[in-house]
């Protein structure tokens, strides 16, 4: 087509029914009104704008996320994904992912969604205990998220789910048995995350106000290397420090676009982007307030507020940053720009960080358990 690898599209619907007191992205509590739907709209224009930068391109992956895309109506999905496919030229094996919430109603939509051309569901489950979802400021309880778990595993050829650890007062054991019975529901995909306090959300504030505990480092470690003993054991691989899939077809194509320093368009409020444009690095950002984002697209034809050339080194310090993330690594070409001196990089390979390849920075397992301070070592 162009040369150029595959493409992926994200969008932001960035409405929740509740915020949640660990979420720190760019999210408003859901409208009535005009408002969703008019947002729906200007998604639609700001991706036929973002052709004209893009050219022509094979779309390998479209991913609605937020905030809560499966809140929109199963209409505006589908109007979103005809445009991407439409504006771009889809992959055989084209993925259309779709973020969800396992709430009743949520669920009972689910095949509408399908018939939209979502072919895999992104779940977020979070827990299967009740206290813990309560505190997690979730509005389903356990046995919703299992309904809603076996009705997506029926009705999209692929599932994922999303689960929290390192909650207050966990334990290794009780988090294995949760683990387990979370991997009996179908799903070919587990994406388990250590929470993690961000500044300004309402842990954050608790945290400050001494109301809430995380766990310690040590039992953080733990909980993170029963993680990798439960999934493996069950044949999921770690293909990246917080991903998990059965098999390579299972593995999230658009998320590998990030990690594999490729090209994506984002669309809706507070979208980032990442476009190569006459071999420059670009990042895109959209208005983040929906108003100010439908705002934009009247005004301009487009949402972004923002495109910044990266500089070789910038660019090379992203490409750290995502490419350390997953089993294969990067490049040590793609980072070049970075002049990473070769004795820090033995040091870490020494420390058991990194392993011994000449043509790759790739990080052990014992490095993935202490990955940011991994990436700081090289980056600084």
């Amino acid at each position: 087509m162009t040369g150029l690898p595959p493409l992926g599209v994200y969008v932001h619907w960035p409405y929740c029914a509740r915020i949640c007191p660990y979420c720190d992205f760019n999210v408003f509590k859901d409208r009535k009104g005009d408002e969703p739907a008019a947002l729906a709209r200007a998604i639609v224009a700001d991706l036929e704008a973002q052709r004209v930068l893009t050219g022509p391109r094979t779309l390998a992956s479209v991913f609605l996320g937020g905030g809560t895309p499966s809140l929109m109506d199963p209409a505006w999905a589908a109007s979103i994904i005809a445009a991407a496919r439409a504006l771009w030229t889809p992959a055989d094996d084209l993925e259309v992912t779709l973020e969800a919430n396992p709430t009743d109603a949520e669920a009972a939509r689910f095949a509408a969604f399908a018939g939209a051309g979502v072919n895999r569901l992104s779940l977020g489950l979070q827990a299967l205990d009740d206290t813990a979802l309560k505190s997690l400021g979730r509005n389903h309880d356990a046995a919703t998220a299992v309904r809603a778990a076996k009705v997506a595993a029926k009705v999209f050829r692929r599932l994922s789910i999303d689960m929290i650890y390192a909650r207050p007062g966990q334990t290794p054991a009780a988090w294995a048995d949760e683990l387990a019975a979370a991997l009996d529901l179908g799903a070919e995909h587990v994406s388990p995350y250590q929470l993690t306090i961000e500044a300004g959300t309402a842990f954050d504030r608790a945290v400050a106000r001494g109301l809430f505990i995380p766990p310690d480092a040590e039992t953080g470690a733990a909980l993170f290397e029963t993680t990798q003993r439960v999934l493996e054991h069950a044949g999921f691989e770690a293909y990246e420090v917080s991903n998990h899939a059965r098999g390579q077809a299972a593995r999230s194509r658009h998320n590998l676009i990030y990690w594999q320093g490729q090209d994506y368009v984002g669309a809706g409020p507070g979208a980032h982007g990442r476009i190569t444009l006459q071999g420059a690095r670009h990042a895109t950002y959209a208005a983040k307030r929906p108003a100010d984002y439908i705002a934009r697209v009247a005004e301009a034809g487009f949402g972004l507020v923002e495109r910044e050339t990266l500089s070789p080194r910038e660019a090379a310090q992203e490409r750290l940053l995502s490419g350390l993330r997953i089993t294969d690594g990067v490049a040590r070409a793609e980072v070049a720009a970075l002049d990473l001196p070769e004795d820090r990089i033995a040091d870490l390979v020494a420390l058991g960080l990194l392993a011994d390849d000449p043509h790759r920075l790739r990080a052990t397992p014992a490095g993935r358990l202490v990955l940011d301070r991994l990436t700081m070592e090289l980056a600084s």
